[in-house]
């Protein structure tokens, strides 16, 4: 199958001598981290686990601790992760279980475990800071256990959609009609056929000009992308969490003051 090439990373107003950043990126599925610097290159190999099922806060909590223990000191933490997040609490964890994480303040919990600064933000939009060109309309979805989304104009992330839970097809949501168990269950080539609609459906809701793929389960896709759609890679799942730390881009996703959470620098 013909694929564009992933798109370079967007704009970086930060430099390779600015503190090491520990990124985190917490999936359905797995558990990712490696050190970055300035700008966003991985200093270390990517460390992974699996996540546990169940996985409520303390048990994730515990995982993150014993994840990045070979990990070399940092000065700060960046995290990615599966549902909503607002002001450092998780309102939303389809794939971890919401009843336990709604509301948990996990900004504040990982600084407070790491002691160190802390910021928290979805973990398709951290994504999608280490994928856009920062031009027009970008749209990320990623494709794993369930399903992600992010949207970006001129660089700067748009209110949160979370698409995952919106109805596409008969009722079925996106998650539960494109997600790792619908793979699964209906096979690779009926799963392609789904995600092309999906496509077709995003493409008449926003009207992108980029559209970018990621999650473990892009590397599915068979057929032909339609004009504007690219395969990122999922490294920039910790790798745009650097972005995290640039004070225009974190202003306009927190709806809270401007202040990691955890102690000082």
């Amino acid at each position: 199958m013909q694929r564009d090439e992933p798109a370079r990373r967007g704009p970086r107003r930060v430099r390779s001598t600015d503190p090491h950043t520990l990124g985190i990126d917490i999936g359905g599925s797995g558990i990712k981290a490696a050190v970055i610097d300035g700008a966003g290159r991985m200093l270390t190999d990517r460390l992974r686990v699996p996540t546990p099922h169940p996985s409520p806060p303390a048990v994730l909590l515990k995982v993150l601790r014993e994840l990045v223990a070979p990990l070399p000191p940092v000065r700060r933490i960046s995290v990615g992760f599966p549902g909503v997040v607002r002001s450092g609490r998780v309102l939303t964890a389809p794939n971890l279980g919401t009843a336990a994480w709604r509301g948990f303040p996990l900004e504040a919990k990982i600084a407070r475990l790491f002691d160190r600064p802390t910021r928290l933000m979805n973990d398709a939009e951290v994504q999608g800071l280490g994928i856009i060109r920062g031009r027009g309309l970008e749209v990320v979805l990623t494709l794993g256990t369930g399903v992600g989304s992010a949207v970006f104009h001129n660089g700067r992330p748009a209110p949160h959609l979370e698409l995952a839970h919106h109805p596409l097809h008969n009722g079925k949501t996106y998650d539960e009609y494109l997600g790792n168990e619908a793979r699964l269950a209906h096979g690779r080539k009926k799963w392609n056929r789904r995600v092309r609609k999906a496509l077709e459906v995003v493409a008449i809701l926003l009207n992108y000009d980029v559209l970018y793929l990621g999650g473990g389960n892009a590397g599915h896709i068979e057929f032909d992308l339609p004009k504007g759609v690219r395969i990122a890679s999922n490294d920039t799942g910790i790798t745009g969490g650097i972005h995290l730390w640039d004070e225009e881009i974190w202003q306009a996703f927190s709806a809270a003051p401007v202040k990691a959470t955890g102690a000082r620098r």
